[in-house]
């Protein structure tokens, strides 16, 4: 399965990430990071194509990392 890794204490919330996906995997949650930012939340893992658009528009370099993994 593809995915994307939200490292929370890197967001800052400033959902980018979240209105560049063309699937909708991305949103903001409720919960606070260390820094007091709300911080993304992945919650599509079925819809991720791991295309990279979030990381690519993220202004955070280490606020996501995204994954793919092979089809057997």
């Amino acid at each position: 399965m593809n995915y994307v890794e939200v490292h929370c204490d890197e967001c800052k919330g400033c959902a980018v990430c979240v209105s560049s996906c063309p699937h909708g995997c991305l949103e903001i949650g409720d919960s606070l990071n260390a820094k007091g930012y709300p911080y993304v939340r992945f919650i599509k893992q079925m819809r991720c194509s791991a295309c990279g658009l979030c990381f690519t528009v993220c202004p955070e370099p280490a606020a996501l990392s995204v994954y793919t993994s092979k089809e057997e």
